[in-house]
């Protein structure tokens, strides 16, 4: 597949990473000439020096023959123009566009349209998917407020399933136990694990591996059994009530709305209009004007009876340094927002709990839309690493690998892990006879995501295949 990539900032350049050993013939456009030259040098791909919006860039770059363009510049106007001139005027058929704008996003079905709808399109612009970190981010955050204890909780089949990742615990049922005891613990649920990670490596999940202490569990499970299973592996905290928020921003604002009807949620800003705007926006959360790091403010709003600190200012310091100072006078669970990947391996070793990045959220997103076959969704695990993906299987037994199979009898690549199988309503937790049919979602994970282009294979039809 032939991608112009716009914009060569931590997204671009980690996109580009991502997907320049896959068999695709990537180009990535910036106005930094030195950003250009450094991914160059690491990947096997081609780069474009100028104005990602300007016709002669978008020719130079390929744009009368790529199959997809990728604007994510750090300009949300640049990226809809792009996208825009690719298609009237070199007819690029598929655009994807990065909008942090929450009035962009608030307007979009009177802003975008999709290609192929029409060639009038009345002050629109073409743009066939919209990626918002912010909203993505907000969703991301909530289902960890959710699911107390967790550290990644990621749906697949419209929510019918959860791939969920916990810290394994002394105390935990399971904790001491081969994985074959999960059937006689909780005989009347279901679930798989799909991996472990024991100090940072991956050990490929089977009946007799124990599950040890400080061990990083990620299973499968219908969504409606995940606390049953989550309680297998540590001892389940009590659901949040007090919540703390640094950064009145939209991520701020949008998780102070989301929760505040459920919990008691307090919001700090630094911007007294901000906060002023806020107080007035927010229902029932309870706002102050003051800075996140204060001490003597933390100290006032009982830090120390707050359960879980959530820090999503647009600076990453700040954010580690309140979250730090938090969690030091009290906070039971603190969740810092990372904008830098080099930051995010960092507070591992801090006593910070969770830490988010928007850019991995993005990256998510972003190859949902670009692996081949019929994948609708995909999750950029573990710093980029690892990927769960959910791929729709077609054909019958002669047009496809995996149609008509037992699960024990597909070649899976190394490390690859099929988790779940969503039959129309009907989850399917994934067993060695579990046969795949026609129209099934198949829920995976990949230990080692080099081989996502054997996995599209798979589900790939033959030519025969109508």
């Amino acid at each position: 597949m032939k991608i112009i990539i716009l914009g060569a900032g931590q997204v671009g350049g980690t996109l580009a990473e991502n997907l320049v050993g896959e068999n695709n013939d990537i180009t990535i456009v910036d106005n930094d000439q030195v950003t250009l030259r450094s991914l160059q040098d690491k990947y096997d791909l081609r780069v474009v020096n100028g104005h990602a919006a300007h016709p002669g860039v978008l020719h130079e770059a390929g744009a009368e023959d790529a199959d997809m363009l990728i604007a994510v510049t750090n300009s949300d106007e640049t990226n809809m123009v792009a996208c825009h001139l690719a298609y009237t005027l070199y007819g690029t058929p598929t655009k994807i566009a990065r909008i942090r704008s929450e009035q962009f996003m608030a307007r979009q079905e009177a802003l975008f349209q999709r290609s192929g709808q029409g060639n009038d399109c009345r002050g629109r612009f073409f743009i066939d998917e919209l990626i918002a970190p912010e909203q993505l981010v907000t969703h991301y955050i909530r289902r960890l407020i959710e699911y107390p204890g967790a550290l990644q909780v990621v749906e697949f089949a419209d929510g019918r399933v959860s791939l969920v990742a916990v810290k394994a615990y002394y105390g935990g049922p399971l904790v001491g136990n081969a994985l074959s005891a999960l059937r006689e613990h909780m005989p009347n649920i279901d679930t798989r694990v799909a991996a472990i990670f024991r100090q940072g490596r991956p050990i490929l999940p089977r009946g007799t591996t124990v599950i040890e202490a400080d061990d990083e569990v990620f299973f499968v499970a219908d969504s409606k059994h995940i606390r049953a299973v989550m309680s297998e592996m540590q001892e389940l905290e009590s659901s949040y009530r007090h919540i703390m928020i640094a950064g009145g921003g939209n991520i701020g604002f949008g998780l102070a709305k989301a929760l505040e009807s459920y919990h008691e949620v307090k919001l700090i800003e630094r911007n007294a209009e901000r906060a002023s705007s806020l107080s007035e926006w927010l229902d029932s959360t309870t706002v102050f004007h003051g800075d996140a790091s204060d001490q003597e403010l933390l100290h006032e709003e009982q830090i120390n009876q707050t359960d879980v600190f959530i820090a999503v200012t647009n600076d990453d310091e700040a954010n580690i340094m309140s979250a730090l100072l938090a969690k030091r006078l009290g906070a039971k669970k603190v969740m810092v927002l990372i904008q830098r990947e080099a930051y995010v391996d960092l507070v591992k070793d801090a006593n910070i709990d969770i830490a988010i990045s928007p850019q991995q959220a993005t990256i998510s997103s972003l190859l949902t839309h670009v692996r081949q076959g019929d994948i609708t969704n995909v999750y950029s695990l573990r710093g980029g690493a690892t990927e769960a993906i959910e791929a729709v299987a077609h054909g019958d037994e002669n047009t496809s690998k995996v149609v008509g199979k037992q699960i024990q009898d597909i070649k899976l690549p190394p490390g690859t892990t099929i988790g779940a199988v969503v039959r129309k309503e009907q989850v399917l937790i994934a067993h060695d006879r579990t046969v795949i049919e026609a129209n099934d979602h198949v829920i995976m994970f990949l230990v080692d995501k080099k081989y996502i282009t054997e996995v599209e294979k798979l589900f790939q039809p033959s030519a025969l295949f109508i």
